[in-house]
Order: structure tokens, then C-alpha cells, then sequence
């Protein structure tokens, strides 16, 4: 289950992390808002938890602003104790459970659990750019109704790309995504990737162009209505 802890108390991200790991989960950590919303966008995760002062931007207005765009990924939101205008207006906002500092560990991977067990109900997000279609729980991409067969960095490129179709997508934060696991990759391996996705591309209404001095752009030359 893989979890993101957003969470500016570097003590407190650090053993969250190291507990979850030890019980099977798959945490990663946002230090502020601006990590996190950069990390939802580049990837699927399970569950967040959600400290809500961060020093950029409070919890809440991050919460309003991934369901403003759609994203239903379950939020457990760490509220100090008693704060009941937070848990209403958290409520308000689309989060799915709070818990209160302190807390057990067992505790907060019980809400865990649950919260995933709930969402699975949820219909999965689709993503689309033209007659490119990325499910996001399938994690399959299909063009023109047909399954797009992909290797592993390949894949990782386009669900990048796609997560900000018809926005440029800057190299270096291109590369981190799809050689995060390999330090020693040349940066500019990146295009080589890109070369081999333009070629499966290739003949369909959907093109990677290059935006000079901003990076990379999936976009399509179909009409959509």
C-alpha cells in the first residue's frame, strides 16, 4: 500500500516512515504542499496522510484543491487534539478520516487499511488526451481503444506526461520520475525514452513535442469535443 506522509516535522515524517515500512506499507514523504502536489501528480498513491500546518500552505486548502481537480485519492488528515473546526471544515472538504496528536501506530494503520478497503468501491480516474486513455487503476493505456504496450520507463514518461497533457513538463523533473531507482542514468537518457515513445506514437493524433527551454508537452492534433 503505497502512502504519502505529508508531514513538515522532519522527526515525526521519519519515523512514520520507518513504522509504516516495518508493517508491509510503502511510504514516501512531501516535506510542504508544493512537494506533495508534485508528487499526486506524478504518481498513484493509495492513501495520504495529511498533516495540516505546513509551512507553505495550510492542510485544508491543499485538500480543497486535489478534489477540485478530481483527484478521489483517500486523505486521513493529523489534527491537533480537539480541533473541531478543522475536523468540520476537513469534513466539508472531502476528507475521508482525521486522527488526533498524539497517536498509536496501530491506530493510524488501522485507518489506513480501512480507508483503502473503502475506496476500492470508488471508481478508478481516467485520464485523457485525444484518443489516448490512461486508467489510473488499471494502469493501462489504450489509444484508439487499443491496449498501448509500453516497457516500465516508457509507461512512467507518458503517466507523467498525460497527468499534465497540453502543459510543458520540465526535463529534469521528467528524468526524476522515470529513473527515480537509478541514480546513474544520464539525464539525457530521458530522450531516449521519448524517442522510443514518439515511434509507438507514431501515425496516431498524439504527439510529445518539445518546448524549447520549458521542457516536454503530450498534446493532440484530434478535435475533441
Amino acid at each position: 500500500m503505497r502512502v504519502l506522509l505529508v508531514e513538515d516535522e522532519v522527526e515525526m515524517a521519519a519515523w512514520l516512515q520507518r513504522a509504516l515500512a516495518q508493517s508491509g506499507f510503502l511510504p514516501e514523504h512531501a516535506k510542504d504542499a508544493q512537494t506533495a502536489e508534485q508528487m499526486l501528480e506524478a504518481a498513484d498513491f493509495d492513501a495520504v496522510v495529511m498533516d495540516l500546518r505546513l509551512p507553505d500552505k495550510h492542510g485544508l486548502v491543499l485538500l480543497r484543491e486535489m478534489r477540485g481537480r478530481g483527484d478521489i485519492t483517500p486523505v486521513l488528515i493529523l489534527t491537533a487534539q480537539g480541533a473541531l473546526q478543522d475536523r468540520v471544515r476537513g469534513l466539508n472538504l472531502g476528507a475521508d478520516d482525521f486522527l488526533s496528536k498524539p497517536f498509536a501506530l496501530e491506530e493510524l494503520e488501522a485507518r489506513l487499511a480501512a480507508l483503502v478497503r473503502r475506496s476500492r468501491g470508488r471508481p478508478s480516474r481516467r485520464i485523457q488526451c485525444g484518443p489516448l486513455l490512461y486508467d489510473s487503476e488499471s494502469k493501462a493505456f489504450t489509444l484508439d481503444g487499443s491496449i498501448l504496450h509500453l516497457t516500465p520507463r516508457e509507461h512512467a514518461a507518458l503517466a507523467a506526461l498525460i497527468a499534465r497533457a497540453r502543459s510543458p513538463v520540465e526535463k529534469h523533473q521528467l528524468y526524476l520520475k522515470v529513473f527515480e531507482q537509478d541514480s546513474d542514468a544520464n539525464p539525457d537518457a530521458i530522450e531516449v525514452v521519448l524517442h522510443r515513445l514518439r515511434k509507438k506514437l507514431q501515425g496516431s493524433d498524439i504527439q510529445i513535442t518539445t518546448v524549447r527551454g520549458l521542457g516536454y508537452m503530450l498534446e493532440s492534433t484530434a478535435t475533441e469535443s
